[in-house]
């Protein structure tokens, strides 16, 4: 492993990035597999409210909040991939469960994609726990995944979690890496999640939402419920996460990723434009993946590839089923190595996004 140079972490880091690092380490560690999200939840809140954060639980979402809530609004997805134990030695991917993806309801997933996920978690080792409290259940290792011809479902087997019953969430087994300025693991979305919890520690007053289940598409349901409890006639919200390019040499042609839409709906044009204009205003270099895909699209237009969807993301499902009661933005981390354990950003954008953080945010640093 490299030594990261000193002069990246400085004393008097006006980010406190080494505090970030190490916050991040720690949650990392920390399982969260997608539709048994609470275990984390509770790690969170008593990170927050170590921050000074006021912190209060709804289904499906944490809310925490300073001094000012109605002054800033950010939210991150916390939950990850991982696996479902569904009957003795048998494990599903959690996202499928969670979606109720199976054929049993008519909505099959593809069998390419099943093939890659087979072949992506060979050999990766996993820990078990107990949903609400976190409780450990076992350390084990994935040696098998096949599909049942019968459900049409991907199927794992894991080595030393046969006493696993069912309903236990399995977490793949992940350490960060830091090497060659580049910081790597499951880093969707514990990456972006981590510095809305740094963000109190750097006086951030205003409203950070941490939402479950969005790699099974359902985190929108949780966050539009509480806008039409709690939110004003109109909201602003700005989602974070990280956003996949195919090579570093792509990821690193901007330092943050903005969007002006996805596959669902047009995103608020003044936020956008003013994210566009803060990232000016900071001199950090930012990207618009809608645009990004759009010419890869054009560029493969006569070829046997099958075009690039805009993504589907938090922010566009909730803007196209609020009805105008939310609005705003993304912003965005770019890496490489999506949905796998080494996912990987530079500690350059990774430092770039928190500087946007605290001028959105009204932050005093």
């Amino acid at each position: 492993m490299t030594v990261l140079p000193a002069e990246l972490f400085p004393d008097d880091d006006p980010l406190r990035f080494a505090e970030y690092i190490d916050l991040l380490k720690s949650l990392i560690r920390e399982p969260c597999v997608v539709g048994a999200e609470h275990a984390f939840f509770r790690v969170l809140q008593r990170e927050l409210e170590e921050r000074g954060a006021k912190v209060t639980w709804y289904e499906g979402l944490l809310v925490a909040q300073g001094d000012a809530p109605q002054s800033c609004m950010f939210s991150s997805h916390i939950d990850r991939h991982g696996l479902i134990c569904t009957g003795p030695n048998e494990f599903q991917f959690a996202a499928f469960v969670a979606g109720q993806m199976t054929d049993l309801l008519g909505k099959s997933v593809s069998e390419e994609l099943m093939l890659t996920l087979a072949n992506r978690f060979d050999n990766t080792p996993v820990i078990a726990y107990e949903p609400w409290s976190g409780a450990y259940r076992g350390r084990g290792i994935i040696n098998n995944a096949y599909i049942c011809e019968n459900r049409n479902n991907l199927i794992f087997e894991v080595e030393r979690l046969e006493h696993v019953v069912a309903g236990t969430p399995v977490g793949f087994l992940d350490r960060l890496k830091i090497e060659n300025g580049l910081l790597s693991g499951q880093l969707d979305n514990i990456l972006t999640a981590a510095a809305l919890v740094h963000l109190f520690s750097l006086g951030y007053q205003g409203t950070a939402f941490f939402t479950a289940e969005e790699e099974s598409g359902g985190s929108w349901r949780y966050l539009l419920e509480w806008f039409r409890r709690f939110g004003g006639s109109t909201n602003e919200l700005y989602v974070v996460d990280t956003s996949p390019y195919k090579t570093r040499e792509e990821a690193d042609k901007q330092q943050v990723v903005l969007r002006n839409r996805d596959e669902f709906a047009e995103f608020n044009v003044p936020t956008t434009q003013n994210l566009a204009h803060v990232c000016e205003q900071l001199g950090i270099s930012y990207g618009f993946k809608d645009h990004y895909i759009e010419k890869m699209n054009r560029d493969n237009r006569g070829t046997d590839k099958t075009p690039m969807s805009l993504g589907r993301t938090e922010l566009g499902r909730i803007t196209d089923k609020s009805n105008g009661l939310v609005h705003g933005t993304t912003l965005q981390i770019p890496t490489t190595g999506y949905h796998t354990m080494n996912e990987t950003a530079s500690i350059d954008s990774t430092k770039a996004f928190i500087r946007l953080l605290i001028k959105l945010g009204n932050a005093e640093i």
